[in-house]
C-alpha cells in the first residue's frame, strides 16, 4: 500500500468558493483509475487546516494516477484554492510491511 498525503490551509480569498471546489475535485480525483481509498481529515492539533490521503495498491498504480491530466489540472486548481500545499508520498515499512488488524483484538489473549 502507498499513501499519498495532502496536507494543506484555505487560502482565505478563496473561501467562499472552497467547499463546492473540494467537494467536485474529491469527486474527479477518484474517478482516475489507481485509488482505493481516500479520507479527508480536519486536524483537531497541527499546523495544516486539511488532512487528504489517497491509498494505492503499489508505486505504479499511484504514478499513472498523479501523471494523469485530469489530476494534474486539480492540483493546479488546489495551488490556487489553497495555500501552504504539502504532498508527501509513503511506501511501506520495512518494519511493518502489512496492516496489523486489531479488530475484535482482545487485550487479555
Amino acid at each position: 500500500m502507498y499513501l499519498y498525503v495532502l496536507k494543506w490551509d484555505i487560502n482565505p480569498r478563496r473561501s467562499d468558493a472552497y467547499d463546492d471546489w473540494a467537494q467536485k475535485a474529491i469527486k474527479r480525483s477518484i474517478e482516475v483509475p489507481g485509488v482505493l481509498e481516500v479520507r479527508a481529515f480536519r486536524p483537531m492539533a497541527g499546523e495544516s487546516q486539511v488532512v487528504v490521503t489517497f491509498e494505492f495498491e503499489d508505486f505504479d498504480s499511484w504514478s499513472l494516477w498523479f501523471n494523469d491530466d485530469h489530476i494534474q489540472q486539480v492540483f493546479n486548481e488546489l495551488f490556487a484554492m489553497a495555500a501552504n500545499v504539502n504532498r508527501e508520498l509513503w511506501e511501506p515499512s520495512p518494519l511493518i510491511p502489512e496492516p496489523i488488524n486489531l479488530t475484535g483484538h482482545s487485550p487479555e489473549a
